[in-house]
């Protein structure tokens, strides 16, 4: 007699881990827990098109493979602020500040 385990976690092809058939990584469930503290439950309530046991194997998959996706959210954070930099100093900005509309 075989058993099978869903395991609700897959990798793409760069790396990144994500919920099965959610379209939801599982960094962004990771980010809910650090950012906001939520629990399982609370994570279900505010994102209700996953599953309870999607939730526990995003987080497993996290605690098991933790400094990876600390990478991933670290680069995540890079790209933010690089892209956030530049915006800063868009033609559309500056058009506003010569106007006075932006410090």
């Amino acid at each position: 007699m075989s058993t099978t385990i869903e395991t609700h976690v897959e990798i793409d092809k760069d790396g990144r881990a994500w919920i099965t058939g959610a379209n939801t990584k599982v960094s962004e469930v990771v980010l809910d827990k650090l950012a906001y503290g939520w629990s399982p439950e609370e994570m279900q309530l505010q994102h209700p098109h996953l599953f309870l046991s999607q939730i526990h194997a995003a987080l497993s998959y996290y605690y098991d493979h933790q400094s990876d996706v600390d990478r991933e959210i670290e680069q995540q954070l890079d790209e933010y602020r690089e892209a956030r930099s530049k915006a800063q100093d868009s033609p559309l900005r500056r058009k506003l500040r010569a106007l006075g509309k932006l410090p």
